[in-house]
């Protein structure tokens, strides 16, 4: 039995995305501690205890970067840490991976891991380059890894591109690297479904950012709605308003009055949607890990349209259960569903292909097996 910390930031990510692997820590024996920077309801705190594990609060600045507020950070960090005096501390996210390790490391843990679930958006390459600032902060974190990722007994990655894209481009030297493939989900949630309707449409879930995709989506849409105007196109996701490039409220309300895209606003059951739809669509550019949501609807036997890029390219074999576009070409994604409005008896067929690929790389049973071997349980 070993008492193992997990260091996130949102406690909605822990059980959401944690949930699984908490309980299989459990079912072994393990005692759980989960580290949680931040939460918008106390019922979200609620519902990891009642998993059966220890919550504790910790402060972390997730976004900014302010040395002074970090350093203080950390040193309370290991002071939480020390009075637990865990046999693992496992991080994940940027922000906990960096200072998580650290203060792991000067808590003398004997075990420490971390897990970088995608590159994120300073290494995002953007259409018009990188601004000034985010090449600042990009230089930052690359410098906050050269000294926190050393001090890991292991690092994980979900793709083989990032670990190129970051070790080997910055000469970061690591002990031991996994690539895990994707974090996996819980199959008997998103089951396969045959539930292919006559009309084709399309789906997109993700939050309305331009890395994501969304504006892509948009325009292929309205290509493909100049040919076959009765095809339907839906959008799933929240408006970030902080964020630049992200879609406007007013934008999106226009979308909707030209017939456009449906947009049901906020939904807790994306896959009855995912189920009403024929093909799911991503257009990433966003430096993913594995995209959660493309997973999902391979699971439930769709094909997929995404983008030939680190972390989407991992989840489609082009022409088999889908199709890979290169990134901010629209009109490539637009000629690919048109193929599937003209040739409808292919969708049944590559979205079987999706849920074998699904059942066989994005389990998320096998994922946390694998997952705690890497974590040596």
């Amino acid at each position: 039995m070993s008492k193992i910390v997990l260091i996130g930031t949102v406690a909605s990510s822990i059980y959401g995305f944690r949930k699984d692997f908490i309980l299989s820590l459990q079912k072994q024996g393990h005692i759980v501690y989960a580290f949680i920077s931040e939460y918008k309801d106390i019922k979200e705190i609620e519902k990891i205890k009642d998993l059966g594990v220890e919550v504790v609060m910790y402060s972390l600045n997730r976004s900014g970067l302010n040395p002074i507020s970090d350093i203080i950070s950390t040193y309370q960090l290991v002071k939480k840490i020390e009075n637990i005096a865990p046999d693992i501390v496992f991080s994940y996210f940027s922000k906990p991976v960096i200072f998580g390790t650290l203060a792991a490391k000067l808590a003398k843990v004997p075990r420490i891991v971390g897990m970088l679930e995608g590159l994120g958006y300073t290494f995002t390459e953007q259409p018009r380059g990188l601004n000034k600032k985010t090449q600042l902060i990009k230089k930052i974190q690359v410098f906050l890894y050269r000294i926190a990722l050393p001090q890991l007994d292991q690092l994980i990655f979900l793709n083989p591109d990032d670990p190129k894209d970051l070790l080997q481009q910055y000469g970061i030297k690591v002990k031991k690297v996994e690539v895990l493939g994707g974090i996996g989900l819980n199959l008997e949630n998103y089951k396969y479904s045959e539930n292919f309707n006559s009309d084709i449409s399309f789906i997109f879930v993700a939050r309305l950012l331009a890395e994501k995709g969304v504006h892509d989506y948009i325009r292929a849409a309205k290509i493909v709605k100049s040919k076959y105007p009765g095809i339907k196109f839906t959008v799933l996701g929240a408006i970030d308003k902080s964020a630049l490039g992200s879609l406007k409220e007013e934008e999106l309300q226009d979308l909707i009055k030209a017939n456009i895209i449906e947009y049901p606003g906020y939904v807790n059951n994306v896959a009855d949607w995912i189920e009403q739809a024929s093909v799911f669509v991503l257009p990433s550019y966003y430096r993913e890990g594995v995209p959660r949501s493309t997973q999902e609807a391979m699971a439930m036997g769709r094909p997929v349209i995404t983008t030939d890029v680190p972390g989407c390219r991992e989840t489609v074999i082009d022409g088999i259960n889908g199709f890979l576009v290169p990134k901010w070409n629209s009109n490539a994604l637009a000629e690919k569903m048109i193929y599937f409005v003209e040739h409808p008896e292919i969708i049944s067929v590559m979205g079987a292909e999706s849920h074998k690929i699904a059942v066989e790389k994005f389990d998320a049973e096998k994922v946390n097996q694998r997952l705690m071997r890497i974590l040596g349980l």
